[in-house]
């Protein structure tokens, strides 16, 4: 049946969709290529573009969970078991694995991070699958193309000659040098995207309908995920398509299910009501930046003691060097990136009242 009057299946609306969710992926990749001197560079980060980043984006996207749990006191009192339990547990375990080693705490949160990171783009590709009607086989395509998008330059990362980066510090992931593997996998990884093209443009013809904003998160995965880790070969430019790609649509996905909630309840809370009001969006990125810039601090001042120039209030704190003490400061440093990233796999599900 032609499904050529269906409408897009957008989350808010096609230009905010477009521009905060489904650009990111390619508008970072066109950075990369309109400057792939500074990109291909594997000596660091420039500073103002790792504030950017990182401050910004990476580290802020974190605190926007808190718009859907801490600071939300209708879900807040709804899940007030789930969200104690799971910072508390976060904390300890983190603790207990740190004083056991110390590069096994970053490496079992890079492999969470991972985790997390592929999770949100089979979230997206679900969300604007929703009003589909598609046969269990095109799912189970769909399905496995969106893992395979990510599945496969990871495969790559932990199967190749080392990579000039790191998700977190190096050492953090595994790796498992197989030629073999790795041609075998290339070959799979390329059959899935021909079979996932040839069974779009056959469901196009048939409907006389395509869902653009499912191929675009598709597509976009796909090259984000495979420049970024397999073709080029540098921190700047795995960092970029990472994180951009990432935290700007998570960003925006908090806010747009957010501000349509707001409005239909009754308990509000002043942050809520000032973060979704008119300039509301001005109020969620400083608050936002504000707490990442405070996260941030903290662990130059007290860890890394990297960017002192950017994180002047905190140039005093002394420097811990105690392995005792760092196994309690570390963890609880990290525990808004833990508890985001455990959290995340219950807030988005459906059968979840959130």
């Amino acid at each position: 049946m032609p499904h050529h009057n269906q409408n897009q299946p957008w989350l808010n609306s096609r230009v905010n969709d477009i521009v905060f969710i489904l650009s990111p992926s390619f508008a970072s990749l066109l950075l990369v290529f309109l400057f792939p001197s500074q990109f291909q560079n594997t000596e660091g980060i420039p500073i103002t573009y790792w504030v950017f980043l990182i401050v910004f984006i990476d580290v802020a996207h974190v605190y926007s969970t808190l718009y859907r749990t801490y600071f939300n006191p209708v879900n807040f009192k709804k899940q007030y078991a789930l969200l104690t339990a799971i910072p508390l547990s976060c904390y300890i375990v983190g603790v207990i694995i740190y004083r056991f080693d110390g590069l096994w705490f970053w490496r079992i949160l890079a492999y969470l991070a991972v985790y997390h990171f592929i999770r949100q783009q089979y979230g997206f590709m679900r969300l604007y699958s929703r009003n589909e009607k598609i046969s269990p086989v095109e799912r189970l395509i769909d399905k496995v193309a969106i893992y395979t998008a990510t599945l496969y330059p990871l495969l790559f990362w932990h199967l190749s000659t080392a990579r000039h980066f790191n998700w977190f510090i190096e050492g953090d992931f595994f790796s498992f040098k197989n030629d073999a593997l790795l041609k075998g996998s290339e070959i799979v990884y390329m059959a899935i995207i021909a079979i996932y093209l040839v069974k779009e443009l056959l469901t196009t013809i048939k409907r006389k309908w395509m869902n653009i904003p499912r191929n675009l998160i598709v597509i976009g995965t796909f090259l984000s995920w495979y420049f970024g880790i397999v073709y080029f070969n540098g921190d700047m430019a795995f960092t970029t398509l990472n994180v951009i790609s990432h935290g700007i649509p998570y960003m925006a996905l908090i806010w747009f299910f957010e501000k349509i909630k707001i409005n239909k309840t009754t308990i509000k809370s002043k942050i809520m009501t000032l973060s979704f009001t008119k300039w509301g969006i001005c109020y969620f990125l400083i608050i936002l930046i504000s707490l990442a810039y405070l996260e941030e601090g903290l662990w130059d001042g007290l860890v890394w003691r990297e960017h002192l120039s950017v994180f002047k209030p905190f140039s005093t704190l002394p420097q811990i060097g105690s392995s005792e003490l760092l196994s309690l400061i570390v963890p609880l440093l990290a525990l808004p990136q833990a508890t985001h990233y455990v959290l995340d796999g219950f807030i988005w599900k459906a059968k979840n009242k959130f």
